[in-house]
């Protein structure tokens, strides 16, 4: 069990204190946005990507636990969502908890909240966006990161079940609680002007295209961000 715990430490640490790292998962996603087929499930899953893989949310509860136990738990759980075993994250093995009966047992500590997190993220790989929601709706941080980051997964729900108005809103809500410099910002930039074509307000799209186009210049979204704001300028011209 300790070696399990320090690879998702050590996995942890690595996405979040190297933007390279994180800009890879990213640009997994990046040569899919201009297919408008593409574009809801792009933000689903490409936002989930850059959003789950991410084992320093488990860490940073990890050291103020209320529960070793559940941690321990926990840690199960988590490995068995690295490795898209969904059913055994949520569920458990018959020997491990997983997920939900984490939150039934351990629900007032860290470990029980952070269920409510990945529960969530696992809905919403399974594609069950109402669960997906519904867990991460009840999920809570205090560290603005983390918090951004299920916004921005109830966003992505949101916008498979194409209500985009509220993605939008969700995903304005991750941009407001991001700090500026965050590799993460542009991300979920596109995804709002994204939600703000798909909802018909192409002067909010062309708005957020902008934002990436004038300040993260270094994103591997900011080309991308150039052409959907030349198309929109040019929708909008005619």
């Amino acid at each position: 069990m300790a070696k399990k715990k320090q690879k998702v430490e050590d996995q942890g640490i690595d996405l979040l204190e190297n933007p390279e790292a994180l800009s890879d998962k990213v640009s997994q996603v990046e040569s899919y946005i201009n297919d408008g087929k593409n574009r809801a499930v792009v933000y689903g899953v490409g936002g989930l990507i850059v959003a789950i893989l991410l084992g320093a949310i488990f860490l940073r509860y990890w050291s103020s636990s209320q529960s070793q136990e559940a941690n321990t738990e926990l840690t199960q759980a988590v490995f068995y969502f690295e490795a898209d075993s969904l059913g055994k994250a949520l569920n458990g093995d018959g020997n491990n908890y997983g997920f939900l009966e984490i939150i039934d047992r351990y629900g007032s500590t860290d470990a029980g909240n952070l269920s409510k997190f990945y529960a969530g993220a696992t809905y919403l790989r399974l594609e069950s966006f109402d669960d997906a929601i519904r867990y991460l709706e009840d999920f809570s941080s205090s560290d603005d990161m983390i918090d951004a980051r299920a916004k921005s997964l109830i966003g992505d729900a949101k916008m498979e079940l194409e209500e985009y108005g509220e993605a939008a809103s969700n995903y304005r809500s991750a941009i407001s609680t991001s700090e500026e410099k965050s590799e993460i910002l542009p991300v979920y930039i596109m995804k709002l002007a994204v939600a703000l074509e798909e909802n018909g307000d192409l002067n909010g799209a062309m708005n957020a295209y902008a934002q990436v186009v004038d300040n993260h210049k270094k994103s591997t979204y900011h080309q991308d961000a150039r052409k959907h704001k030349a198309r929109l300028e040019g929708l909008l011209a005619q």
